[in-house]
């Protein structure tokens, strides 16, 4: 598809389309949307298109939940900045075009958009289709960003002075919109190509696996009483782990009720101080450094005191576990460094990049045990790399150099 150069036409209560930018004047390239009438026909004009490319701005330095302030969609001709903002607009012809099976919703670096979706409408958009996946898939090396494949696919330099505003201040500028805009016209261009090149490849299926992962909901629903996973305790013990899990359990769902961001409700180190004090009373908890004002003489404090006693009154079967330490073996970081190497060599043959297919800490696990449920070892990346893998910790295969350059040796020629 041929690059189209967007500008921003403001439509407001016209209920006419042609005028903003769809089916009307070729100098008229693009929209903000600001009336549910507008919305629902712009919607509608997009039923039975093969894809739509999509992108959000939001804002969440100061909540728990992404504010969204803009959605931009667009597809061949017909571009929209959405604006959810505006007052009593209905945005459920959007919820249903992202929940269309037969439109496939195009973005790049979508996890963060798909939790805007999820936050505000329940569902996550599908089907999708990442770019930033697939530039990883296709040789564009690791997390390539937008601008990045903008001007190597779509040939544009993409003005990014807007990238940093504050969307959630109103009205928006022209320069504003037409920065949104261009976030979703330039991404047509290149998710075609993008498809075009995985066609070509045969690779189109890798990229559906880590769309399935993607999508799943279960990503997006966040769980209070996994919350203490993200915490980091040193040396931790089965007491202080149950008093962790019950505290940071509380400031997920105080930070969920209030909309802000967790730190404001209290910090991780705060929570890990009560975790390992156990504090029983107003004055122990008020020893803790980090609680702010006079958190502990108030609602909170008497809540985080609850909390720790419910920990202290679990039976100790209900406990977390300490997650077991993995033993270094001898010679481990040489064996995770031919790993390495490994991984960039099949890479590198490959033209994928290493990142998607292993990460550092996935090589420390395939070094370390015997789990057969890692990324590496699975599908795609199985085939790729995780078969070697296996048979180089086993022995069964070799690096050597060789004029120069590092090569795989296989099992007969290792002898």
């Amino acid at each position: 598809m041929a690059h189209r150069d967007v500008g921003a036409t403001r439509c407001h209560v016209s209920g006419d389309l042609r005028l903003c930018g769809f089916g009307g004047s070729p100098h008229t390239r693009g929209v903000l949307i600001t009336d549910s009438r507008d919305l629902a026909e712009f919607c509608r004009r997009l039923e039975g298109a093969p894809y739509v490319a999509v992108d959000t701005e939001f804002l969440r330095e100061k909540t728990y939940w992404p504010k969204l302030c803009l959605v931009q969609v667009a597809y061949d001709d017909a571009a929209a900045a959405i604006d959810p903002l505006t007052r009593d607009i209905d945005l459920e012809p959007l919820f249903e075009l992202m929940d269309d099976q037969d439109v496939l919703k195009v973005f790049h670096s979508a996890s963060q958009d798909i939790e805007v979706f999820f936050s505000v409408s329940g569902r996550v958009p599908l089907p999708i289709f990442d770019t930033q996946v697939a530039a990883m898939v296709a040789g564009y090396g690791e997390q390539v960003g937008y601008a990045t494949l903008a001007s190597q696919i779509a040939g544009v330099t993409l003005d990014k002075s807007s990238q940093l505003t504050d969307w959630s201040l109103r009205p928006l500028s022209d320069r504003q919109i037409e920065y949104a805009l261009g976030d979703v016209t330039h991404l047509c261009t290149i998710y075609e190509e993008l498809d075009g090149r995985l066609e070509e490849t045969g690779r189109g299926s890798w990229v559906s696996e880590e769309m399935a992962a993607l999508t799943d909901v279960s990503s997006y629903k966040a769980d209070p009483r996994k919350a203490y996973r993200r915490v980091r305790i040193r040396r931790p013990n089965r007491k202080a782990l149950a008093i962790l899990r019950e505290v940071v359990a509380w400031r997920e769902e105080t930070a969920q009720r209030r909309n802000l961001p967790r730190n404001w409700v209290i910090r991780d180190d705060a929570l890990v101080e009560i975790s390992t004090r156990a504090p029983r009373t107003v004055d122990d908890l008020s020893r803790v450094r980090g609680l702010r004002g006079n958190a502990a003489n108030g609602r909170d404090g008497e809540a985080l005191l609850d909390a720790v006693q419910a920990a202290l009154d679990m039976p100790k079967n209900e406990w977390p576990k300490i997650p077991p330490r993995r033993t270094p073996i001898r010679g481990h970081e040489a064996l995770v460094a031919l790993l390495q190497t490994l991984l960039r060599l099949r890479c590198e043959d490959h033209d994928v990049a290493p990142k998607l297919v292993a990460t550092r800490d996935e090589l420390n696990r395939i070094a370390t045990t015997n789990d057969q449920d890692l990324r590496p070892l699975k599908g795609w990346r199985r085939e790729l790399f995780g078969n070697d893998a296996l048979e180089l910790k086993a022995g069964r295969l070799g690096l050597t150099g060789d004029r120069g350059q590092v090569r795989v040796l296989k099992p007969d020629q290792l002898e």
